[in-house]
């Protein structure tokens, strides 16, 4: 599949992504609408990214194109690690980013002794396996959310809606069969 970044440093170069049915990369459509909605309410300007189930590390890349300061990319599939670090070599952003090949659980434990918090963070689980309220709790029980983050969720459209306290959904659209949240994190916790 013949993917592009779409703005920023890197837009108009070539993404690829990993072959087989098992990941199903966030269309261009879906991005545009991501990144505008994101761009109408922060800057990207230095932001630690934390892309989950990254499948071609898309999402990760065109925050990085478009001016974050580091990311991290979480595919459990070796093909997709593979995929991503080539993807980040032939854009020459390898420098700014880590990929951690595991589950998205195990690599959210592995990033609790570091504490790193992130500013934005994406989650596009399997639609088949749809992980997202799991792990919305967990980014918010292991305080890997820096203060006023945004974490944006991919969802089928037909599946539950992903919620976790401190999330505050400010933003859903719905296209075809995608459907994208978008929250926000209380700036002081409770």
């Amino acid at each position: 599949m013949a993917m592009r970044v779409i703005a920023g440093a890197a837009g108009g170069r070539r993404l690829k992504a990993p072959t087989g049915t098992r990941t199903r990369p966030a269309t261009v459509r879906v991005r545009a609408s991501v990144f505008s909605r994101l761009e109408a309410r922060m800057t990207m300007a230095g932001v630690a990214v934390l892309d989950l189930f990254a499948g071609s590390g898309a999402l990760g890349i065109e925050a990085l194109s478009r001016g974050a300061g580091r990311a991290v990319f979480v595919d459990r599939s070796a093909a997709a690690a593979i995929t991503i670090r080539a993807n980040l070599a032939a854009l020459g952003l390898s420098g700014r980013a880590e990929v951690i090949c595991a589950p998205a659980d195990r690599a959210l434990q592995r990033l609790l002794p570091g504490r790193e918090r992130f500013e934005l963070v994406f989650v596009d689980p399997p639609y088949r396996d749809d992980a997202s309220s799991d792990i919305l709790w967990r980014l918010v029980a292991a305080d890997l959310l820096a203060p006023a983050a945004w974490v944006v969720v991919h969802q089928y459209k037909r599946a539950p809606e992903a919620g976790a306290p401190e999330l505050e959904a400010v933003a859903r659209t719905v296209t075809g069969d995608h459907r994208v949240v978008i929250f926000r994190r209380a700036a002081s916790p409770a």
